[in-house]
This record gives structure tokens, sequence and C-alpha cells, in this order.
């Protein structure tokens, strides 16, 4: 059986996708996806370009790499314009489309 190695980019830190664990609603009560306030209704779905960690809009991160997520792109950038063109999220599908050749999905992994 193959196993699988988790990219060491995920998130900007190590193996484990940091920020996907502690990215939380706006509000920050609750983890991103899972928000129960006022915003939930717009909140706890994702379309379009997303944060690295996928589980917040581009440029709206709420982990430890927020400063660096949430900067304007400066120089080249990719089709959607809200990332940088070497790290696109302009569209992950939970079919898993969008994603680079040999990259995993672990967002929605606990």
């Amino acid at each position: 059986m193959a196993s699988v190695t988790k990219p060491t980019s995920c998130c900007g830190k190590t193996a484990d996708c940091v920020c996907a664990k502690e990215a939380t609603c706006s509000c920050g009560e609750k983890p991103a996806l899972a928000c129960a306030c006022s915003k939930s209704a717009s909140e706890n779905q994702v379309t379009g370009a997303r944060c690295s960690c996928g589980k917040r809009p581009a440029q709206a991160c709420t982990c430890s790499r927020a400063a660096t997520e949430n900067l304007v792109v400066k120089g080249e950038s990719c089709a959607c314009g809200s990332r940088p063109k070497d790290s696109c999220t302009c569209e992950i599908k939970a079919s898993g489309a969008g994603l680079r050749a040999h990259e995993i999905d672990y967002t929605n992994l606990k």
C-alpha cells in the first residue's frame, strides 16, 4: 500500500495544515464553516478564491497567517486575481477539481 505524504507547504507551516484547524468564523466564536452567529448563512459555505487552508474566502483569513494571507496580491496573480500565481485557490470543488497534480485537500479532515 502506497503512503501519502502531506505537503509541507500546507498553510505555509508544517505537514499538518495548522491554519485549517485555527480558522474561525469571522465573529471568532466557532471554527470556520461551523459558524453559529448572525453571519452563519454566508460563512458556512465558501465559493470562489479561498485562503490557503480552504476554509475562509481569500483575503478574509482568520488563522495565524492572516497578516500574510490577507495582503493584496502584488505581482503575478492566479486567474481570479485574489491569490499569488503559485498558490491559486480560485475554486476548489468537493470533487477535488481545482487541486494541483499530487495535491490532497486536507481541509475537511479532523
